[in-house]
Order: structure tokens, then C-alpha cells, then sequence
């Protein structure tokens, strides 16, 4: 007889194990990034600015799935560390314009060896980390399409 309860059980849960790996590659990045003086959030927000240049909160917040709320003080900590300027686009005084300064340009640098150390951590071949990635994109496209 089949347990009702076994749809419940964290076995058979995707998001438990998603949680948990997220949990802690997430862990994983922090000693990297002490060393750059960055939290993961800061560091997601400046690799979009090391591949953009430059673009607008409202752009950047659509592109890291981040709230405005979250995404106004991760920029404000960035622009004290002198890594990013703020400004009013003059076309739209409404939209705020994020670019990169030269100190944000030249801690790509002291990022580029932070890739191959969590490749290394997690222990998969190429091919398995892009299927993966390839799975993870998938899911996170169905789950924007359902709302």
C-alpha cells in the first residue's frame, strides 16, 4: 500500500536538494570573494557590469532577477567601495545609469582565477557543468513563463 505521505518525503523533493547546493556554492564563493571585498550579490551585479559596461538599474534588477529594494543598497555599497558610479540618465531623469569605474574595471583581474577555483570545487567535468547549466536555464525559463 502507498504511502499518501511520500510525495512529502525531502527525497523526493527537486527544490530541497536546489536549496541545499545553492546553500552552499554559495558558501563555497564567500572566502573568494573576502578576498575581493565583495558579497555574492555584489559579485553577480559587477560580472554584469564586466560583460555590459554599464546599464540601468532597471535593466540590471530584470537581468539578476533582483528587487529594486535589494539591488538600490547592493549598488550604494558598490559606489562606496568606489567600483561603480550612479547617475540620472540625462535623457530620463527617471532611470539610474550604473557604470563601472576604473577600480571596478581593474578588480576583474582579481576575479578572473574565481571561475576556475569553483569549477574545481564542484568537481564536474565541462560537459556535465554546461548540461547542468543548460537544465538549470531551462527550469528558471518555465518558471518566468508561469508568471
Amino acid at each position: 500500500m502507498a504511502d499518501k505521505y511520500e510525495p512529502l518525503r525531502l527525497r523526493n523533493q527537486l527544490c530541497f536538494p536546489l536549496y541545499l547546493c545553492s546553500k552552499e556554492i554559495t558558501r563555497r564563493y564567500q572566502p573568494m570573494l573576502d578576498k575581493l571585498n565583495l558579497t555574492y550579490t555584489q559579485y553577480v551585479v559587477m560580472m554584469y557590469l564586466w560583460e555590459m559596461g554599464s546599464g540601468s538599474a532597471k535593466d540590471l534588477s530584470a537581468a539578476l532577477l533582483l528587487d529594486p529594494s535589494t539591488l538600490t543598497p547592493v549598488l550604494k555599497k558598490l559606489e562606496q567601495k568606489g567600483y561603480v558610479d550612479r547617475a540620472r540618465d540625462p535623457g530620463d531623469e527617471r532611470s539610474l545609469v550604473v557604470r563601472l569605474t576604473s577600480a571596478g574595471e581593474a578588480l576583474r583581474d582579481d576575479a578572473l582565477c574565481v571561475p576556475a577555483m569553483m569549477a574545481n570545487c564542484l568537481g564536474l567535468t565541462d560537459d556535465e557543468a554546461r548540461a547542468l547549466g543548460s537544465l538549470i536555464g531551462k527550469v528558471l525559463m518555465n518558471i518566468e513563463r508561469e508568471m
